[in-house]
């Protein structure tokens, strides 16, 4: 049986970012570690898992890489192992010009709650903080804490922070130096501030993907679908909004949608002439270049992340990107600075009013999925045994021979049809009458 080192690792995929990010190879890698390159590769891809001493090595180099970016704690994943809510530190992927509402050359959170496209984001009121108190950190998506109403407030102490109150419990009095009660969030307020921090931007993104207003809705909806299926696996994946956003990529360029009746027809077009020709320019890439391109021009991730999550190497996702920045300035010159690209794809995603459904509606979708695969593969089981059980039970036990053909009798003609006999058959039929009807002729010798 395989042993796990005692240091938690990374996933697969940001064991090869990290490594890529610090601009390693995996020959390097592997004399650091002593190990060969065949063996990195294998932890890489995930056919294999480090154990003992250097499974050890291997994951506090890979802690050495991350920095201090490891320290971070979401939402998501604290409500997922049961711990405080700490300060979350925004995506940079997820905070991307393209994820924004609103057009302009500034980066515009997409949980921004003066955000007027981004029905799904909300906003909590600061709780009052005594006179030279901080304010606790707000989580996005998460619903303040309703005080008593008529209870009296808590003597509070300069320097001291506020503790959340609790329906129908007196307040608490707070020391000097005491830290904030820790408020964990549950599974589904988890979810609903990853769907409200990154669903805006999702949409806009699987637009410029795909073109199609209803796909790239669908695409979102059937990706943050499977996240709450695989919800624990989600919430403690060091990038839940990259994990989101490949599995809406993956499902918003499937080559099967071709084949459905409601996406055979096109779209109508975006209403301005500029961005009616920057869809066909994109929408005439292959679907590869066209996920490069705006990974690492729209959404702005480094080309080693961008790498990372199309599944291709460095040097691949350079010459996909180089290949696609050339076919845009081939059709449109202004658009060879990738700054101006970056403005336009940002004005492109800005000018339809995508929105997302609200996160319950996702939940309730997920869950009714759930259970008409899970009921449908208990029936084709059902079906599959009872079948089974029919055939055992209707099958023969012993061996029986087949029947052998019957044998032609020579001199006999066969009758073809029913009907009157010739003059040859009735004059055969006489002579078989008047021949010995039991046993063989007797030989009698002649005398000659």
């Amino acid at each position: 049986m395989t042993q796990r080192p005692a240091t938690p690792l990374p996933p697969p995929k940001e064991r090869r970012r990290l490594r890529e990010a610090a601009s390693l190879t995996q020959a390097q890698l592997a004399a650091r570690l002593g190990v060969s390159r065949q063996t990195v590769r294998a932890w890489e891809s995930g056919r294999t898992a480090p154990s003992g001493a250097r499974g050890e090595a291997y994951g506090r180099l890979l802690a050495e890489l991350a920095g201090g970016a490891a320290d971070a704690v979401t939402p998501v994943q604290a409500a997922a192992e049961g711990g405080p809510v700490r300060p979350v530190r925004k995506e940079r992927a997820v905070a991307a010009v393209v994820a924004s509402s609103r057009t302009g050359d500034d980066p515009i959170d997409p949980a921004d709650p003066g955000d007027p496209a981004d029905p799904a984001a909300s906003s909590a009121p600061p709780a009052p903080s005594a006179p030279g108190a901080e304010p606790a950190p707000s989580t996005p998506g998460a619903e303040p804490a309703p005080s008593t109403p008529g209870a009296e407030p808590a003597p509070s102490t300069p320097g001291a922070e506020p503790a959340p109150s609790t329906p129908g419990a007196e307040p608490a009095a707070s020391t000097p130096g005491a830290e904030p009660a820790p408020s964990a969030l549950t599974p589904a307020q988890a979810f609903d501030a990853l769907y409200a921090f990154c669903a805006p931007a999702l949409v806009r993104q699987a637009y410029l993907l795909t073109g199609r207003r209803e796909l790239a809705r669908e695409s979102v909806e059937r990706a943050f679908q499977t996240a709450w299926q695989r919800w624990p696996e989600v919430a403690r994946d060091p990038d839940p909004a990259g994990w989101v956003r490949a599995v809406t990529y993956e499902y918003a360029l499937s080559p099967w949608h071709r084949f459905r009746p409601r996406y055979r027809h096109p779209e109508p077009p975006p209403a301005a002439p500029a961005d009616r020709v920057l869809m066909d320019v994109l929408m005439d890439l292959p679907p590869s270049y066209r996920r490069t391109l705006l990974l690492h021009d729209g959404v702005g991730l480094g080309l080693p992340e961008t790498a990372a999550e199309t599944e291709a190497s460095t040097p691949a996702a350079a010459g996909r990107l180089l290949h696609a920045r050339e076919a845009v300035a081939t059709r449109l010159p202004e658009l060879s600075d990738p700054a101006e690209l970056h403005r336009r794809l940002t004005a492109l995603a800005s000018a339809e009013r995508l929105r997302a459904p609200k996160p319950p509606v996702v939940r309730f979708g997920s869950e009714r999925r759930a259970r008409f695969w899970t009921r449908a593969a208990i029936a084709f089981t059902v079906a599959l045994v009872g079948a089974t059980a029919l055939t055992l039970w209707t099958a023969p036990t012993r061996y029986e021979p087949p029947v052998p053909p019957g044998e032609a009798v020579r001199g006999v003609p066969p009758k073809s049809a029913p009907g009157p006999l010739s003059a040859e058959e009735v004059a055969l039929r006489a002579k078989l009458r008047g021949e010995t009807v039991k046993g063989p002729p007797r030989l009698v010798p002649r005398a000659e």
